[in-house]
């Protein structure tokens, strides 16, 4: 495959403007299709798609990646109304039509191309769940910008309001995204607050605090986005999306129901969807076309409203 515009660097600057301009200052949502190893049986299962009908992790993955390739090449997938998308690594290096995935994405939607780069976390300690070690981490994020992916995703979790492990969810985070940045991809920084901790509004309140001080730490050009779960206080993160530092501030499910993901969503003004669960909710392999369309269009323009109320 042709590494589009690799071999002209003028073309890659003005075409960078253009992604970055769109990301910032664009309408719409990010769609999260990067579902790997542990969460895809449960998101083909709720496609309708058994474990029975598959027997190895290479036909489970090319399951995924049909489910995905179809919702990526539904007319109602676009840059209209859908500003990115995030990616498994194995569907960057697979193809949607004759063109490897991100260059579809970004050439036949106008849709952002992302990449998630965590491959799982730690077993639970202290009240958090740390990032497992990336291995090859320059090695991906070289592959990634040669593959034209815009940024990239990672995730960590916070499961209870201690603040010591709230400062190491944010802090490593934030060590990633540095040598992200150095690859000139964008980094969004995923410290998710579980919807099922005791205390959820004190670990929000803890992960404000700790965002404050490594957002007010970064020099200027080193600019970040944010994966973060709703929270329970309205416009808790407004001076998180007002920063300076800060491109984008979007919003996982995080297991809420579309309805009730976009009703949250709704009620923080500035912040916009990356829902997967949420977006994927009512679509199922055995839908004509027609009936997936028009499932996929009705989830879109409901995330896509409350994206930008």
């Amino acid at each position: 495959h042709p590494l589009t515009d690799r071999s002209n660097p003028g073309k890659r600057i003005m075409d960078r403007e253009a992604r970055q301009s769109r990301f910032s200052e664009g309408s719409g949502f990010i769609a999260a299709l990067d579902q790997s190893g542990g969460s895809t049986p449960r998101a083909l299962g709720l496609y309708g798609v058994g474990e029975d009908e598959y027997a190895s992790e290479d036909e489970m993955m090319a399951l995924m990646h049909a489910m995905r390739v179809r919702i990526v090449s539904s007319p109602e997938f676009n840059g209209e109304r859908v500003i990115g998308a995030i990616l498994f690594e194995k569907t960057m290096e697979t193809e949607i039509g004759d063109q490897l995935s991100a260059d579809y994405l970004w050439q036949q939607r106008r849709v952002l191309p992302f990449l998630k780069i965590d491959v799982g976390l730690e077993a639970q300690s202290g009240g958090i769940s740390l990032m497992k070690p990336i291995p090859e981490l320059n090695r991906r994020l070289e592959r990634a910008s040669v593959r034209n992916i815009f940024g990239t995703k990672m995730r960590s979790v916070i499961h209870e309001s201690n603040a010591e492990g709230v400062e190491r969810i944010v802090a490593q985070q934030f060590a990633l995204a540095d040598r992200i940045l150095d690859h000139d991809l964008v980094p969004i920084i995923e410290p998710e607050v579980s919807i099922s901790a005791p205390d959820k509004a004190e670990c929000e309140d803890l992960l404000l605090a700790a965002l404050r001080r490594h957002l007010d730490a970064l020099p200027d050009g080193r600019d970040v986005a944010m994966k973060l779960t709703l929270p329970e206080t309205p416009n808790l993160y407004a001076e998180v999306i007002a920063h300076p530092r800060v491109l984008r501030v979007t919003a996982l499910s995080g297991g809420y129901d579309r309805a009730e993901a976009c009703r949250r969503l709704a009620a923080n003004a500035g912040m916009i969807a990356s829902f997967s669960r949420a977006l994927a909710e009512g679509l199922v392999q055995s839908m004509s076309d027609s009936e997936f369309d028009t499932a996929l269009g009705a989830s879109i323009a409901a995330i896509y409203r409350a994206s930008s109320s």
